[in-house]
């Protein structure tokens, strides 16, 4: 019930007010500490079976059940996902499903299990206009995508580190692998988007990273990476570069960026469309309102209904995201610490909370965005990262290890 999860429950009882759904039961191990929560939610009322154990609640309740829904810390979403499919049923798993890539295979197969498939809860696949250049890009209309860049800064305080017992982590208390970053959870939405971009030939397909290189980066005390740079080149010949951090201040700031034969189309979510043609015509579409979870919500119940053919986001679907999670961090071997003489204090007075800023940010992204720059070939301390392939990924675990000093 805490966490993402409070988010879950508002979004639940409004479709339970529209009455397309009933929430049968919930689970928390600290039950007893959301007292406010549950009566906010009107759980009395609603009949709202709430229990200390996810296991206890699928024991009493699975009967009733027609999917179950797992907002929970990363390292549980297999264990959970694996109780709920047992049971035949389907499950909307938050983001990331998991970023260890045999865990996501052991997932992949326990979904057959199921009577539908699962949804992963990236929220922004199913964005009419993003659906609708997407049918552009397969038609050809763009020419060949030859390019694509996700350039994202978003602050996080230290307290947002503190958060919870596996916030920043490689591997969770009890060794399991979680990798909470900027890359494999906060901004998750974003890189899958990206690569929904650069996807074929089906419109419902991702791009699969052949070759990765990656520079990881910490200037927060934490255990994890707070700054990425990644490049991956598709199967389909397309570049993708990545460069996102938590370790800045001031506002949050993010947009995807397709460059194809004959026009550059930049997505910033929440905002607008705009496409560049290089006969220098320009369209520009503002977005939507759109409430990602309610939507996401909407969409997975038609499929379980039968009217819709799948789910926004399978199982299956998220392979790209981890493998190149996964890939990333062999790539870059080491996270880097950034020295102490480019990182500055901001305290943000209105929040009343403690920020770091890195001298050079801002440049080290459009170099490396615009021209492939890395870092670590502009003045940034740490060895140039190898050049790994999917033949690399049994040695994932091996690296986590040794970047948490395991």
């Amino acid at each position: 019930m805490g966490g993402f999860a409070g988010s879950h429950h508002h979004t639940v009882a409004r479709l339970e007010e529209r009455g397309l759904v009933r929430l049968v039961c919930t689970c928390d191990p600290n039950a007893d500490a959301f007292g406010a929560e549950r009566a906010a939610w009107q759980f009395p009322s609603r009949g709202v079976q709430v229990f200390a154990d996810d296991r206890a609640m699928l024991d009493a309740c699975h009967q009733s059940l027609d999917m179950v829904i797992i907002p929970t810390p990363i390292q549980l979403h297999a264990r959970m996902h694996a109780a709920v499919t047992a049971r035949g049923l389907p499950a909307y798993v938050e983001k990331p499903p998991t970023l260890d890539h045999l865990e996501l295979e052991r997932m992949i197969a326990a979904d057959q299990r199921a009577r539908k498939a699962s949804v992963v809860g990236f929220n922004f696949i199913i964005e009419k206009l993003r659906l609708a250049v997407k049918e552009r890009l397969l038609a050809g209309e763009f020419g060949a995508v030859q390019e694509a860049t996700l350039g994202a800064r978003w602050p996080r305080p230290a307290s947002y580190f503190a958060r919870n017992d596996w916030a920043g982590r490689l591997l969770a208390p009890d060794g399991s692998v979680v990798l909470d970053s900027c890359f494999g959870n906060a901004m998750a939405h974003f890189v899958h988007n990206l690569l929904f971009w650069a996807g074929g030939p089906g419109q419902f397909s991702w791009a699969q990273p052949t070759t990765v290189r990656a520079e990881l980066y910490r200037a927060h005390q934490i255990e994890g990476a707070d700054t990425f740079f990644v490049e991956t080149v598709s199967t389909t010949g397309a570049t993708l570069r990545f460069a996102l951090s938590h370790a800045c201040a001031g506002a949050s700031s993010h947009c995807e960026t397709v460059r194809c034969e004959r026009a550059e189309i930049r997505y910033c979510v929440g905002r607008h469309l705009e496409i560049r043609w290089q006969d220098g015509r320009v369209e520009q579409t503002p977005l939507e309102a759109f409430d990602p979870l309610l939507e996401n919500y909407l969409d997975y119940l038609r499929y379980l209904r039968g009217a819709g053919e799948r789910p926004a986001t399978t199982l299956v679907d998220t392979r790209p995201f981890v493998h190149l999670n996964d890939l990333a961090h062999i790539s870059s071997g080491i996270i880097a610490p950034v020295p102490p003489a480019q990182i500055s204090a901001v305290r943000d007075e209105k929040e009343q909370l403690d920020y770091l800023e890195v001298a050079g940010m801002a440049a080290a992204h459009e170099n490396f965005l615009a021209h492939g720059v890395w870092p670590s070939a502009s003045g940034w301390e740490r060895k140039p990262a190898e050049v790994v392939t999917a033949s690399d990924l049994p040695r994932f675990h091996d690296v986590v290890r040794a970047m948490a000093g395991k």
